[in-house]
């Protein structure tokens, strides 16, 4: 699959460090008198040697799409020797680059070597990147290779840190690109009210909970991670049914969240963490497709004795979209009690097709962060308090259930918005 003719074999080495500015500079074009014939499998492009065209110059959208190209990868570098002094790539030559995607792609499918090798063919006759883009395409490559194989040799050998929570940072960078894929592509998720979020300190998020899977949590953290000034972690309480579901458990530890009870929670506020429970428990994410966007009931007000004991405010949160991800029609009790599940739900797809049912529906979502409900008028004591804590869970479900009404009364299209 790799020609020899791509690139000429006895094609002299360069120093590998990728230099910290372009030969050239950012804006201008290749030097008068530094073109020269191209041969017929374009590799004098990794010369810098790019033939101009006839007026001398490249093109203004060509030279700008270099220009910023260049730009990405000399930042990219200089963030990797800031924090990898140390880190020096083999020297570079075109021979050593094509070993390197040769050794690489030999593990990807034939179609995807077929389209990468297409894709750098056509970059080579097209005169797209200078000799300095190729040594930093060089310089990224091997580097990320590098850091790939450390991490695969360190997770093997269970040499990897993780918080008293369990949170594993790598495991969450690794897993994030999937969650962001579902949050802006696929169910494009929009946010309202974050500016209700604290920028530090303590804070309980009180949320509505829906969508047979707890994939209501995941985008509630990734809004917040993402997309809040402070890209704060948010350390969900999930209920002790979860880890039944296969992989969930080791997923939810690793991702840093915690069983739900008020133990943790106390632990996780007096820490001053942003917290995040879902009173509903699996009355909520089980609810029949009929029965969507009715609040169930609010637990027994365990979450306000949380916030009432650690002075923390309650900040509501309503999301609307994830109640037709899947459409529950029945559950099935006796399923139910063979799995170990609360509920085994029955829908169109499920379990008729089998794994292909777990597929969720691509709608559109809503979260919208509401006022905080201000606690610290009252004494910890006051969690003691059976009267005033059912007067402040039920006043948190009236607001989130309000809120829920309210952004239904906007919405248009289940699946537009």
């Amino acid at each position: 699959m790799f020609q020899d003719d791509v690139i000429p074999q006895e094609e002299p080495e360069v120093s590998g460090e990728a230099p910290r500015e372009s030969a050239l500079p950012k804006d201008a074009a290749a030097p008068e008198g530094s073109a020269q014939p191209q041969s017929a499998a374009g590799a004098d492009s990794l010369s810098g040697a790019a033939a101009p065209p006839e007026n001398g110059s490249p093109p203004e959208d060509e030279s700008a799409f270099r220009a910023a190209l260049r730009e990405e990868l000399d930042d990219l570098i200089e963030r990797i020797r800031k924090t990898n002094p140390e880190y020096a790539p083999p020297p570079f030559s075109p021979r050593a680059l094509l070993d390197l995607l040769r050794r690489n792609l030999a593990n990807f499918p034939p179609d995807f070597q077929l389209d990468i090798l297409e894709r750098l063919r056509e970059s080579l006759n097209a005169d797209i990147f200078d000799l300095d883009t190729w040594k930093g395409i060089w310089y990224m490559l091997n580097y990320t290779l590098e850091y790939q194989t450390d991490i695969l040799k360190r997770r093997m050998t269970g040499e990897y840190e993780t918080d008293e929570w369990g949170l594993d940072q790598e495991f969450l960078d690794a897993v994030r690109p999937f969650l962001e894929f579902l949050y802006y592509k696929y169910w494009r998720v929009e946010v309202s009210g974050l500016e209700n979020v604290p920028e530090e300190g303590r804070a309980l998020l009180v949320s509505n909970h829906s969508g047979q899977l707890p994939m209501d949590g995941a985008m509630i953290g990734l809004a917040i991670y993402n997309e809040h000034p402070a890209h704060r972690l948010v350390r969900t309480l999930y209920a002790d049914w979860f880890p039944t579901l296969p992989f969930v458990s080791m997923t939810l530890e690793k991702l840093g969240q915690a069983m739900a009870n008020e133990e943790n929670g106390i632990r996780l506020l007096e820490a001053d963490e942003l917290v995040a429970v879902f009173p509903e428990g699996y009355k909520g994410v089980g609810k029949l497709f009929k029965e969507r966007y009715r609040l169930a009931r609010f637990g027994r007000g365990g979450f306000v004795r949380m916030a009432l004991k650690t002075q923390a405010p309650i900040i509501p949160i309503s999301v609307v979209g994830a109640e037709e991800t899947y459409i529950s029609l029945y559950k099935s009790t006796t399923l139910a009690k063979l799995t170990g599940f609360p509920y085994f739900p029955i829908s169109p797809t499920f379990p008729w097709l089998g794994v292909l049912g777990l597929v969720p529906l691509p709608t559109k979502w809503y979260i919208d962060f509401g006022e905080p409900i201000p606690v610290d008028g009252y004494s910890p004591d006051a969690a003691n308090n059976l009267v005033l804590v059912s007067q402040l869970t039920d006043q948190t479900r009236n607001i989130v259930q309000e809120m829920i009404y309210k952004r239904l009364a906007q919405r248009r299209s289940v699946f537009f918005g």
